[in-house]
């Protein structure tokens, strides 16, 4: 039975938000959890005292937390769970990308190491969720990550392939699958304006301009 087993659904979505920051390379602070989390600060703070109490994450003043190694081992189960149940919904049941989040959201917790195994045979053990985000192996284990390279960061002339987008915000990404803007996509830097202006592609033979910031999300391959 995996470590998740006696873990409560609240605690196992904390211990994954807080993964991600650090897997984004932030820091795991009061507000930037309830900022993932969608709650108060005062809600994110008992929380992460519980979580540190059950030594599932350590606390370091001014820096926030970090897991311990059990706290990463039930983030990483719940991860697994979650990122190849949206693969599943994706590839076999055709769930829009925009909708995959949230329902795996309510599956992941009753999902068993039996069936979870199954659906990774069927798949045939991918590597990434439809997000482009990593999907740990049976081990643990993650693939490399994606390529540190953003659309932001590209040169005018330059052609790549979409690699990953956010995954958690299902309004951002019903307005990336209207602009083609989703994994393995090929896109190509027309122009990048100066002083914090727009990104303008060109997706699938048609130019788009969309924020710096929206682009600075959007990773590339």
């Amino acid at each position: 039975m995996g470590a998740t087993a006696d873990r409560s659904e609240a605690i196992q979505h904390y211990l994954r938000e807080v993964f991600k920051l650090e897997e984004a390379g932030e820091h795991a602070t009061t507000s930037t959890v309830a900022a993932a989390m969608k709650v108060s600060r005062a809600s994110a703070s008992v929380m992460l005292k519980r979580l540190a109490a059950l030594g599932l994450v350590d606390h370091a003043r001014y820096r926030g937390v970090s897991l311990t190694a059990t706290g990463r081992t039930v983030a990483l189960e719940v991860i697994r769970h979650h990122r190849l149940l949206e693969r599943y919904l994706a590839e076999t049941l055709r769930v829009p990308l925009d909708q995959v989040h949230e329902e795996a959201d309510r599956l992941e917790h009753a999902l068993s190491d039996e069936l979870e195994q199954k659906i990774d045979a069927v798949l045939g053990f991918p590597t990434h969720d439809p997000h482009g985000h990593p999907i740990p192996d049976a081990e643990l284990r993650l693939a490399a990550g994606a390529n540190d390279r953003t659309l932001a960061s590209l040169e005018p002339g330059e052609t790549v392939a979409v690699s990953q987008v956010p995954d958690d915000d299902a309004e951002l990404l019903r307005y990336l699958g209207t602009l083609g803007l989703v994994p393995g996509t090929t896109v190509d830097l027309v122009e990048r304006a100066p002083f914090g202006g727009p990104v303008t592609l060109r997706i699938r033979g048609e130019t788009q301009a969309i924020s710096l910031e929206l682009a600075a999300a959007i990773r590339v391959a």
